[in-house]
């Protein structure tokens, strides 16, 4: 028999009024998609599953944002709310806690002035929220994608992403010997979401190589490009010889 793990809110009482309605459905979403991380996290070796971006804080705070799309960002941020006017509901996934708190446009009106009618408006919601790093920033449509089956979709999917990039940075750390200091303030900025702080960090790890100098010049920065960019530099290995993860 599989393990559960919901939002510790409570059951979903009937009626509820639309937003506590939705408010509940977004909270069994997070906690599908966490528990669905930590089941994949699972599977890897411990000390693996150690340098995983949620695992390694264990708690942190969920922002959901409401625009034209949903935004979900994770944040070891404090997170807190004008007036108490913003709810917030508490739930885990053991070992992962979180405090989740919504925000709409009535708690900060200028979420109503964003235009996403070209796609999210990541930076910008970030922003808003006065959040500088970020564990994951995840965006939905509510009205299809707010469901369980797509929450362990997504929850699986990050937790490989965050795997990847904990073998990746490893790899790099053993193949540049006297530079995993600066290895290391990578992967945690890299943990925190401070993309500009990976592009500096790959130039000083490996200054001399054209292709890192490029990844580093891109804007915004690509995560996935400047690490695999510096492993293939301090490998001596050319793009072609580097395959997947």
């Amino acid at each position: 028999m599989g393990n559960e793990t919901r939002g510790t809110a409570g059951p979903d009482p009937e009626p509820l009024p639309g937003p506590e309605r939705m408010r509940r459905a977004v909270a069994d979403y997070v906690a599908s998609l966490h528990g669905a991380y930590v089941r994949a996290a699972r599977l890897l070796p411990p000390a693996v599953q150690g340098r995983l971006a949620l695992m390694a804080v264990r708690d942190f705070s969920v922002a959901a944002a409401g625009v034209r799309h949903l935004h979900l960002v994770a944040t070891t941020e404090r997170l807190e709310g004008p007036s108490g006017r913003e709810a917030e509901i508490r739930g885990e996934a053991p070992p992962l806690g979180w405090t989740l708190r919504f925000y709409d446009p009535v708690v900060i009106p200028a979420l109503g002035l964003l235009d996403e009618s070209s796609g999210p408006a990541l930076d910008e919601v970030r922003s808003l929220l006065g959040v500088r790093t970020f564990l994951y920033h995840l965006t939905l449509q509510p009205s299809s994608q707010l469901g369980e089956h797509h929450a362990g979709h997504a929850g699986t999917g990050l937790a490989n992403a965050h795997a990847a990039a904990a073998r990746e940075f490893e790899a790099i750390r053993r193949a540049a010997p006297g530079r995993e200091r600066l290895v290391e303030e990578m992967e945690g900025a890299a943990i925190a979401g401070l993309l500009h702080a990976q592009a500096l960090l790959a130039t000083a790890i490996a200054p001399d190589d054209e292709e890192v100098a490029d990844a580093a010049r891109r804007e915004p920065p690509d995560p996935q490009g400047l690490r695999r960019a510096v492993l293939r530099a301090v490998r001596g290995s050319s793009p072609a010889g580097v395959t997947g993860d």
